[in-house]
C-alpha cells in the first residue's frame, strides 16, 4: 500500500509531466513515463481532475485546469518577494527602456515572477512562469556567485557545460563567481537574448541564501557607459534594499529610490560615452 507521503509525491509527478513543449497527456503516455499501473493512475487522476488541476482535452488527452491559474492569481498577491521587490520594478523600467523583471530562485530553476517593461522595451527570452534553467547570463551568475559553496560545486560538478562550457575550469567558474558576490550585481552582453544587454542583483534572505534575483534587461544599441552605470548601481542598491526586508541582520543606509527622492533627467543620459557624473540623491 503506497504511504501518504509517496502518494503525495507520485501526484505531483503527474504535473510534473506538464511542459511549454508538451502541455497535453493521454493516460496511456503518463503510464509509460511515469511507470504506474493503471489502476492508480487512474485513481490519481480522479483525484487531480475533481480539484481542478486537470481537465480533460478533445479526444483522451489531458491539461492543466482553471486550479492552477487560481492559484496563480493568489501567488501575485500572496508571495513575499513580489510584494516587497514591486515598487523597485516600476521605478526601474520607469527609469530605463527596458523589462525589469524579479525572479525567484528553486531547485535548479529560475523562474520569472513578475516584471514592469517599457513601452519601446525589447521581449524578454523568459516571460513570467517560464522557468529559467541555470545557464549563461546575468541573473544566472548572481545566483550562483551567492549560493554556499557546497551547492555552488554540485552545479559546477553537474552542469559545467552548460554553465560556462567545456573549456572554462570549475576554478575559473569559481574566481568569476568570487567578482560578482564583492560587486554586488552582474552584467552580460547578449548571453541569453542576442542584442541585449542584461543586469541582474540577488536577493538574500535568511543565512544570506540568493531566493532570486532583481534585473532589468535593455537593447544594446540604447546603451552607453553613462546609462550602464547608473542601471548597475540601481540594481545592486534595489537588490540590497529588498534582501534587506527579508535578512535578520540589517543593511547598511541606502539611497533612497522612490521617484520623489530621485528624479533622473535625460540630461543623466548623453548620448555620447563619457565618465559617469554623481546623481542627485
Amino acid at each position: 500500500m503506497t504511504s501518504t507521503s509517496g502518494s503525495g509525491e507520485r501526484i505531483l509527478a503527474i504535473l510534473d509531466l506538464f511542459t511549454a513543449d508538451r502541455r497535453e497527456w493521454s493516460p496511456d503516455a503518463m503510464m509509460a513515463a511515469l511507470g504506474y499501473s493503471r489502476p492508480t493512475l487512474y485513481r490519481y487522476l480522479k483525484t487531480l481532475k475533481s480539484a481542478g488541476y486537470l481537465v480533460s482535452a478533445p479526444g483522451d488527452g489531458l491539461t492543466l485546469g482553471p486550479r492552477v491559474t487560481e492559484l496563480d492569481f493568489l501567488m501575485q498577491r500572496c508571495d513575499p518577494l513580489i510584494a516587497a521587490a514591486a515598487p523597485f520594478i516600476k521605478i526601474l523600467a520607469t527609469r530605463y527602456p527596458g523589462v525589469a523583471l524579479i525572479t525567484r530562485w528553486y531547485g535548479s530553476k529560475i523562474l520569472c515572477i513578475a516584471s514592469e517593461r517599457s513601452a519601446d522595451a525589447p521581449v524578454s527570452s523568459y516571460p513570467r512562469g517560464q522557468p529559467m534553467p541555470i545557464a549563461r547570463g546575468a541573473i544566472s551568475r548572481v545566483i550562483m556567485a551567492n549560493l554556499p559553496r557546497r551547492d555552488q560545486d554540485r552545479l559546477i560538478d553537474t552542469q559545467r557545460d552548460m554553465l560556462a562550457g567545456p573549456n572554462t575550469t570549475a576554478d575559473a567558474l569559481r574566481e568569476t563567481y568570487r567578482a560578482v558576490r564583492r560587486m554586488g550585481y552582474c552584467t552580460a552582453w547578449g548571453e541569453v537574448t542576442p542584442g541585449v544587454v542584461g543586469v541582474a542583483g540577488p536577493i538574500l534572505a535568511g543565512e544570506r541564501m540568493p531566493i532570486g534575483a532583481i534585473s532589468i534587461t535593455s537593447a544594446a544599441a540604447v546603451m552607453n557607459k553613462t546609462r550602464l552605470a547608473a542601471i548597475e548601481r540601481d540594481i545592486r542598491d534595489s537588490a540590497a534594499a529588498i534582501s534587506g526586508i527579508f535578512c535578520a541582520r540589517g543593511s547598511a543606509p541606502l539611497r533612497d529610490l522612490s521617484p520623489a527622492n530621485h528624479t533622473i533627467t535625460d540630461q543623466d543620459f548623453p548620448a555620447t560615452d563619457q565618465q559617469p557624473r554623481r546623481h542627485r540623491s
